[in-house]
């Protein structure tokens, strides 16, 4: 059913529907004393993102586009089908997230493999099904050579380059730096004419991929970075002397904004900047092959926990909710680069009002570390508040971080109908006591309390 708010994907209905959402969540039992930390999944919004991304591109080129969605950014089997059915692809890097891919429903002619440390069964794997793969090195091709002489596959085969452009404001998340570990090196001695002959040597390596960051990196690197890729498939097609490159992999990584509701930069800003620094690549002459994450989710996803207790140490009141490093881990632990905002809220889940205060909202885990934010001028929460993280759809709630043996939370998408009401779906439900006990061994409690046979391993 129709949302009430309407269908601007924009900040004001985003946050119009978070409060929907958020007080919704508590009036049906969802966040409470014995889940008193769960995560929400904006499902129109998610729609609307796609929609973003396949409209950007489509401005500015008549050429085939896959967007493969990065898997990492959001490991969830009902995310990737509700991409897939919103006309996305998956772009995958491990077994898992490939077999979380096809649990998903997404044919391999619409599956992307990427890796640094591909092997051999894996890429055999890929091959059999014919998923798309981009070797990362060139002992990877030499991998490749066999399979492909061994067996016909319907797989497109490329190979990832690293243009050498430099880094953006986030080192760790920089991946065309001078000495990165992903691709070829073109600017190194001799790489660029090896990646030449590599090409020359085998007809059927026929797309070409970089990437070159993702949070931190600015449009224009972004960009130069896809130049540099253009400019060697060019190269190779003119040696060739016919178009051996058909597709250019121009990876993903659109920066995010965290600091508020605004989608900035967006996928049309990025299209628009290719077309007038890159032109050749959108002539319709390549096909294409993007891979967005964490742009296509961040802003759908909120994060909500109970306020427990709260405190006032050496003057500054400070609130312990339950969510903390389990849920966003980056956030805790590199706070400059990974600030989140975060939202306060009644025990109704009404909006909180009130003076505003600076305080600290802290997590559950036993280290002094497990802050959300500090410092940050907030309506004074109270113990049974809620408090919501939003910016949270990618990389926090998926990936959880198991310290303390905290469980994972519920994640559940929302709707809201034509009423006003709000449904959810549960994507994936909370992890048990139970669960976790089973996952650390727990059927194996003598496990160490004997010697075993040699070579046998115990609980064989």
């Amino acid at each position: 059913m129709a949302s009430p708010l309407g269908p601007d994907p924009g900040p004001n209905r985003r946050e119009q529907a978070r409060d929907h959402a958020v007080r919704a969540a508590v009036e049906q039992g969802l966040l409470n004393a014995a889940e008193p930390v769960v995560a929400l999944l904006d499902t129109a919004g998610i729609r609307a993102s796609a929609a973003a991304l396949t409209s950007a591109f489509a401005a500015v080129t008549d050429a085939p586009v896959l967007h493969a969605f990065a898997v990492k950014a959001a490991p969830l089997v009902p995310v990737l089908r509700l991409l897939y059915e919103a006309g996305l692809g998956v772009e995958v890097a491990s077994p898992g997230e490939l077999a979380l891919a096809r649990a998903a429903g997404v044919p391999p002619a619409r599956t992307v493999l990427d890796s640094p440390a591909k092997t051999p069964a894996e890429l055999r794997q890929a091959l059999a099904l014919g998923v798309a793969v981009n070797a990362d090195n060139l002992q990877e091709l030499a991998r490749l050579d066999a399979l492909v002489a061994s067996a016909p596959t319907a797989s497109p085969l490329g190979l990832r380059v690293n243009p050498q452009v430099g880094a953006g404001s986030i080192g760790a998340l920089s991946t065309a730096t001078a000495t990165s570990k992903f691709g070829v090196a073109l600017r190194d001695e001799g790489a660029r004419d090896a990646v030449v002959t590599a090409y020359l040597e085998r007809p059927w390596l026929t797309r070409l991929h970089t990437h070159t960051g993702s949070q931190g990196i600015p449009l224009a690197l972004m960009a130069e970075g896809v130049g540099a890729a253009y400019a060697l498939a060019e190269e190779i097609n003119t040696k060739v002397g016919r178009q051996q490159i058909d597709t250019l992999d121009i990876g993903g990584g659109l920066p995010v904004n965290f600091s508020s509701d605004e989608d900035t930069p967006t996928y049309a800003a990025y299209a628009e900047l290719l077309a007038a620094s890159v032109p050749g690549l959108l002539d319709g002459r390549y096909a294409l092959v993007t891979e967005f994450g964490r742009s296509l989710l961040a802003k759908h996803g909120t994060v909500l926990a109970r306020v427990e207790y709260t405190k006032t140490s050496g003057g500054r009141p400070i609130a312990v909710t339950h969510a903390g490093v389990q849920v966003a881990t980056r956030t805790v632990y590199a706070p400059g680069s990974w600030p989140l905002r975060i939202l306060a809220y009644d025990a109704d889940g009404r909006p909180r009002s009130g003076d505003e205060v600076v305080q600290d909202v802290a997590g559950p885990a036993c280290f002094a570390g497990d802050l959300l934010a500090t410092e940050r001028t907030l309506p004074l929460l109270r113990p049974d508040d809620v408090v919501a993280v939003p910016d949270t759809g990618a990389y926090y709630f998926a990936h959880h971080y198991a310290y303390n043996s905290l469980p994972r939370p519920a994640v559940h998408g929302f709707t809201l109908t034509d009423d006003g009401a709000v449904s959810f779906a549960t994507v994936r439900r909370a992890q048990t006591l139970d669960e976790i006990v089973a996952e650390s061994g727990g059927q194996r409690p003598d496990a160490l309390l004997r010697e075993p046979a040699p070579g046998v391993p115990m609980g064989t």
